[in-house]
């Protein structure tokens, strides 16, 4: 069977190649893509392919098993699948430690670093995985929901860790899919009144299409209503979303003293804060990088029940040959797109 998949040879150039696909060996599966989600990741490996392991390129990915190597006890041909990662493997030294949520053979997956990572990402048709790579689907969910899931478990899992409490104030910083997947979250964590702060006038009428009604442009009325909200205190919890290095400071005036800044955005360059500003004020800051596996089966829970609605992101599907337009587009600055599938059948004959 031959398989075409794309990656990234030199900046700001993508090159679609062919492989043959041979039975896959013991402990892996070969998976026929339905869907891949273009990610900010993908557009800066795009732009700058030294930074991005070859198999986290095309990393948010669902489709159908077609074939398992000898060993293979968790998963069958015929599944529907979505990329994952492996349970916590019980044995490095942070499982040892009791510290599960922090296994090294799980975020080395989730960075595309482990042994078994495959050598090339999910732009493709085919893909051979490690067992461990991929999850069972919920019933019910529909094969563009499924390329929704995996940054849905991004924002689950950072929502989870911020420890929100019921009733809390929430701002948003950033309507991008990261940040309407966390207001989506916030909102289904028990949030009072959650606002989503957005220059994108086309991203905030996303957010008000999703039934948030406390939707701005960053400026005075934004800030009115944060202090109105809070009686002149400010969030509980803001949610970082952005990665743009300027707005870190500013974000973290906007928490209330005692409050959690959550990091969700990633930044490409150095940031400058005032630490003193963060300790006086005992903010507690909490980074957030991928997930778990058990994450997975809550992103998961919450589509399914209606709780995070993902179908409104899906604003355009593309095939392969159309991967590099929207790479460029999506690193512009300037797209109209919210969430763009990649179907890596279409135009195939």
């Amino acid at each position: 069977m031959t398989s075409s998949f794309a990656h990234v040879v030199e900046p700001d150039t993508l090159t679609v190649d062919h492989e043959e696909v041979a039975a896959p060996p013991a402990g892996r599966v070969v998976v026929r893509v339905r869907y891949v989600g273009v990610c900010g990741t993908d557009v800066h490996g795009f732009q700058a392919p030294e930074f991005l392991p070859p198999a986290v390129f095309g990393h948010e990915w669902t489709g159908t098993v077609t074939a398992v190597g000898e060993g293979v006890s968790t998963i069958q041909v015929g599944q529907r699948v979505v990329a994952s990662v492996g349970p916590a493997c019980g044995r490095c030294a942070y499982c040892r430690a009791g510290q599960t949520d922090q296994c090294e053979l799980v975020y080395q997956e989730a960075n595309g670093i482990d042994p078994d990572a495959p050598a090339h990402g999910a732009f493709a048709t085919e893909v051979v995985v490690s067992e461990r790579r991929v999850q069972p689907l919920l019933d019910g969910l529909t094969d563009e929901q499924a390329g929704l899931v995996e940054p849905t478990t991004v924002t689950f899992h950072a929502v989870r860790r911020a420890g929100q409490r019921l009733g809390a104030v929430v701002v948003v910083q950033g309507a991008g899919p990261i940040g309407l997947l966390t207001a989506q979250h916030a909102r289904h964590a028990g949030a009072r009144t959650v606002i989503v702060v957005e220059p994108n006038a086309a991203r905030r009428a996303t957010a008000t299409a999703l039934g948030f009604d406390a939707v701005f442009a960053p400026g005075d009325d934004f800030r009115a209503h944060l202090q109105r909200v809070s009686d002149g205190l400010g969030a509980d919890v803001l949610y970082e979303c952005t990665g743009a290095p300027t707005l870190f400071q500013a974000s973290a005036e906007l928490v209330r003293r005692g409050g959690t800044l959550a990091l969700l955005g990633y930044p490409m360059t150095t940031s400058e804060v005032s630490y003193g500003d963060w300790q006086s004020r005992q903010l507690t800051v909490i980074g957030s990088l991928a997930y778990t596996h058990e994450d997975f089966v809550g992103a998961m829970a919450a589509i399914a029940s209606g709780a995070v609605d993902v179908d409104v992101l899906h604003t355009a599907t593309v095939g392969l040959d159309g991967l590099e337009a929207v790479l460029r587009d999506l690193g512009s600055g300037t797209s109209k797109e919210t969430k763009v599938l990649v179907d890596p059948t279409l135009g195939r004959s």
